[in-house]
């Protein structure tokens, strides 16, 4: 076991991670009798550390290039709309209590510890609701300098589709990458995405308001979405401020 932080995700859903487990509890009054969990969510408000670990450290283990791309384990909502006010995601075992921020889309930086998976901890979220879900997603990894060069883009898409193929997500596979989705909050009215062409000419891209990741259904965030298609190869993105998730987009 690796005893050290790691991020957990993202874009996209494992097709070829079984179904979790059920877990035992050691106070099933407090619980739900059969949490049942898949690769893409989870019915219940707690899931087995044991199991997400499994999960997640698949990521880890992939041999090919992938130093463009991150996987996380993301909270989201069934129903599409924005995650509750002060949702929190806890770490619990017998020996330790933790809490793992969410940010803005709802992923947290999850620690990888040897304890918690012999005694099989428990995530457990602090509001019950049964509109929660859970899922596994590969993102783009944000640049500091908010520079990205166009064909960088398309090599962390390819990244990303790689990933998710080995994995065994036939949709995915049978798709072709087709650009990326910027996304901000709503509430970040000084955030600017613009291209730079190969003529050094600087244009502003348009905003629309849409969900982070395009297969989720809410409109919660200002995003940018830029096709492959219709962008120079030599182009560059410039973002003003860094951006709460950039999403592949296979079409």
């Amino acid at each position: 076991m690796i005893n050290k932080y790691a991020s957990i995700f993202v874009l996209m859903q494992l097709a070829s991670v079984q179904a979790f487990a059920q877990m035992n509890s050691a106070t099933p009054a407090t619980k739900p009798a059969a949490a049942q969990v898949s690769e893409s969510q989870v019915e219940t408000e707690w899931i087995s550390y044991r199991n997400a670990y499994r999960l997640m450290i698949q990521f880890e283990k992939y041999g090919k290039p992938k130093h463009l791309i991150q996987s996380h384990f993301q909270v989201g909502t069934k129903n599409g709309n924005p995650l509750p006010d002060n949702l929190q995601l806890h770490l619990v075992s017998k020996n330790m209590r933790l809490n793992l921020p969410l940010d803005a889309v709802g992923r947290a930086n999850f620690p990888l510890l040897k304890s918690a998976y012999d005694e099989n901890a428990e995530l457990v979220l602090n509001q019950a609701s049964g509109q929660i879900s859970f899922q596994s997603r590969i993102s783009i990894i944000a640049r500091a300098d908010g520079i990205y060069e166009i064909a960088e883009l398309r090599l962390a898409c390819e990244q990303a589709q790689a990933y998710l193929k080995n994995m065994g997500d036939a949709k995915t596979a049978a798709k072709s990458c087709a650009g990326v989705r910027f996304s901000y909050l709503k509430s970040m009215t000084q955030a600017g995405i613009k291209l730079r062409g190969t003529d050094m000419q600087v244009h502003a891209l348009a905003w629309q308001d849409n969900s982070a990741f395009p297969d989720e259904n809410n409109r919660a965030y200002r995003t940018v979405t830029l096709r492959f298609s219709d962008t120079p190869e030599k182009a560059q993105v410039l973002a003003q401020q860094p951006p709460v998730a950039i999403a592949p987009v296979f079409e």
